[in-house]
């Protein structure tokens, strides 16, 4: 089985696949400070097997996180020395060109998330990640990563509300009753859920047609909702086709595959 892991900045998520399907799928938090060694104990726990990992038979991953990145290095090396393994990071084909004044700086993410859009959908596409920012990566129809926006993410904008606004507190974040709240909760929860998708529809929108400035139709743009924070908001977004919660997992699965064979 593949193991796939996605390090982000406040998450991680792993899964096994076996072939093109996900067999299992975990989240955990993201913790800088965690060492090879605790990796290994997590992984042992979540998989169910050795440190090894029995029925692991490769790995792949990418990772927004330097720190982590080493102790996840350290972690393959000892405990998976047998098992290929492909890290995503600059020199590992992805198939994705990416048009960036600096492409070196693109998370490997979000180019993993360009690989599993063209793959599953084709291009054009927009792919919008709701982690701990929010970002709007566009892929053209020769399946090109041409760039993108980032905005602060769901979780972020709702800490730093709570924390300047002296009247404010920490909501649970449901849909509200109606877009013109009746008291202080339903006011932060409509702010939270209709402005966040009226953000989404917006900068779609505009990407679309630039993307369609490029040769493509506006109304072939295919937009796909991935990320841990997608379900609070997608069903409000207006311009969002497909939400794929397992977009980049199932990139990290392409890409180990093309580097494998």
């Amino acid at each position: 089985m593949l193991l796939a892991i996605d390090v982000g900045n406040s998450h991680t998520v792993l899964g096994l696949f076996d072939g093109e399907d996900l067999a299992e799928h975990w989240r955990v938090a993201t913790e800088s400070r965690r060492t090879a060694d605790e990796w290994a104990v997590m992984l042992n726990g979540l998989i169910g097997g050795s440190v090894g990992g029995a029925d692991v038979s490769g790995i792949a991953m990418c990772c927004s996180v330097p720190s982590v990145q080493h102790e996840m290095r350290e972690m393959f090396r000892r405990g998976y020395g047998d098992v290929p393994a492909v890290i995503v990071e600059p020199g590992v084909r992805t198939g994705i060109p990416v048009r960036m004044d600096n492409p070196k700086e693109v998370g490997s993410d979000r180019i993993i998330n360009a690989l599993a859009a063209v793959g599953l959908y084709g291009g054009p596409a927009v792919v919008v990640d709701f982690g701990t920012a929010t970002t709007f990566d566009a892929v053209s129809a020769k399946g090109e990563y041409v760039g993108g926006a980032i905005a602060p993410g769901i979780d972020i904008s709702v800490e730093a509300l709570s924390r300047r606004g002296a009247q404010l507190h920490m909501v649970e974040i449901t849909r509200p009753r109606s877009v013109i709240a009746k008291n202080t909760a339903e006011a932060l929860r409509s702010g939270i859920i209709y402005g966040f998708a009226g953000q989404v529809d917006g900068l779609v929108d505009r990407m679309a047609a630039e993307l369609a400035g490029e040769g493509a139709d506006a109304d072939d743009v295919t937009v796909v909702a991935t990320g841990g924070l997608a379900p609070l908001v997608v069903e409000e977004c207006e311009t969002v086709d497909v939400h794929e919660p397992w977009l980049t997992l199932i990139g990290l699965r392409m890409v180990f595959e093309r580097n494998t064979g």
